[in-house]
């Protein structure tokens, strides 16, 4: 799984392909990338480094959290729906 801007280097594409695994129904393949992507771009702005551990574990938290977030509105969504109930 290539990222934009990775320029096909295999530990990137080996973090994005292990993170598609972990959260496969939960997150699409291209979420995955563009955090992956996110993660390397902002270790790199931030410590002027992205080696892949740090990368991974970026990664790894944003997709947590938006899980958490999506995971919120739908119970938000749900709650809402049945407060309408007559």
């Amino acid at each position: 799984m290539a990222h934009p801007g990775d320029g096909g280097q295999p530990r990137y594409t080996a973090i994005g392909d292990r993170l598609a695994e972990e959260f496969e129904g939960v997150h699409p393949a291209e979420t995955v990338d563009r955090c992956v992507s996110a993660a390397w771009h902002g270790a790199e702005e931030v410590t002027g480094a992205a080696p892949p551990d740090l990368v991974e574990r970026i990664a790894r938290r944003h997709l947590e959290v938006l899980a958490t977030v999506a995971a919120e509105k739908r119970r938000k969504a749900r709650r809402s729906s049945l407060d309408n109930a007559p």
